[in-house]
């Protein structure tokens, strides 16, 4: 089944033109045929084709359907950008067809990359969330400075903050995590966390948590985090 990314649908019949071509000239869909679209922000419609032309199609809503998502509360990854873009892009593809809602680039004291280009992850965000079926796209958000982040997303209820180091406060973040609320994960460069930055986290109430014995690479430990949040909430739901 293929699904088409028209965030303005509500208010405008026509598709996005990368959405038109794809529609007319790669699939040939021709006036009458039913297909079906996803705002990105949770709505799901079946729309008939209009005007089947390749740079604006037009189509008309035949059933409108709000898609919820199947975890509970919003799962939010801060991770420090890796040197090598492509594998931030692999994270976020990856984590939008696991489920999650928000994505943080963070800017940290070892840092390898200082900027990262938004445009490509919401490209990419939008991709992976229509292959994968979902019906909403997760923000992606500019970079922040670590302390930025910390003030910003302190009202967050359930935050933890995963790091290398063994000094004996780390506890197993599948035995932490309570799902249903608002939740956060902090992932640090492939330098790791500063110990100012760790103790301002844990300051600011972030919890320190492992991510099991293995030594992880930033995008690897971001998923595995990801992918606990998520068992523990289906097994929690059992």
């Amino acid at each position: 089944m293929i699904r088409f990314f028209c965030p303005d649908i509500e208010t405008d019949p026509v598709m996005p033109e990368v959405e038109s071509g794809h529609c007319v000239r790669v699939l040939r869909h021709q006036p009458g045929d039913l297909f079906e679209v996803v705002d990105g922000k949770g709505g799901l419609f079946r729309v008939r084709l209009l005007e089947a032309h390749p740079k604006r199609a037009m189509v008309e809503i035949v059933e409108r359907l709000r898609i919820a998502p199947y975890w509970r509360g919003r799962l939010i990854l801060a991770v420090a950008p890796t040197k090598n873009m492509d594998r931030m892009e692999w994270l976020v593809e990856k984590a939008t067809e696991i489920g999650f809602d928000e994505f943080v680039p963070l800017q940290c004291r070892y840092s390898e990359r200082k900027e990262i280009k938004r445009e490509r992850l919401e490209k990419t965000a939008v991709s992976a969330m229509k292959q994968s079926l979902k019906a909403a796209v997760p923000v992606i958000r500019e970079m922040l400075p670590f302390r930025r982040f910390i003030e910003e997303y302190s009202g967050v209820k359930e935050k933890f903050v995963a790091y290398c180091t063994d000094d004996g406060e780390r506890r197993l973040l599948a035995r932490e995590y309570l799902p249903g609320s608002d939740t956060i994960i902090l992932i640090g460069p492939e330098g790791d966390f500063s110990e100012e930055e760790i103790r301002s986290a844990v300051e600011a109430g972030f919890r320190p948590v492992s991510l099991g014995e293995a030594r992880l690479r930033t995008e690897t430990a971001a998923l595995t985090a990801l992918e606990t949040f998520h068992i523990v909430s289906q097994l929690s739901a059992d």
